[in-house]
């Protein structure tokens, strides 16, 4: 499974940016889907997790309350929604599936990864 991120850039402090990934597959169905993110000097984070199956999520705290996981109707593409965008947001950005339904931020438990896209967050 190839895994392929788009929509990073930069930035000001407060705005938005979305995160798409899709899959060569072509559907996210039966795959725990999920985003992390490594800042230089930093472990890979987890921050969202898809259930694409029954539509549950969960965050990590550092995002909650400010960035959305979904799919779209087809489960074909996985997006990131982020808002209220903040500096320490900075780093790149990774689109991740694992071979099992259900719910995980650890990095560990997944086995595809898409390349990565730099989101930059000026103050």
């Amino acid at each position: 499974v190839q895994l392929v991120e788009s929509g990073g850039g930069s930035v000001q402090a407060g705005g938005s940016l979305r995160l798409s990934c899709r899959s060569s597959k072509g559907s996210f169905l039966d795959y725990g889907t999920g985003w992390f993110r490594q800042a230089p000097g930093k472990e890979r984070e987890g921050i969202a997790c898809l259930s694409t199956n029954d539509g549950r999520t969960i965050y990590g705290d550092s995002v909650k309350g400010r960035f959305t996981i979904f799919s779209d109707r087809a489960k074909s593409t996985v997006y990131l929604q982020m808002n209220d965008l903040k500096p320490e947001d900075t780093a790149v950005y990774y689109c991740a599936a694992g071979d099992w339904m259900g719910l995980d931020l650890e990095a560990s438990e997944y086995d595809y990864w898409g390349q990565g896209t730099q989101v930059t967050v000026a103050s």
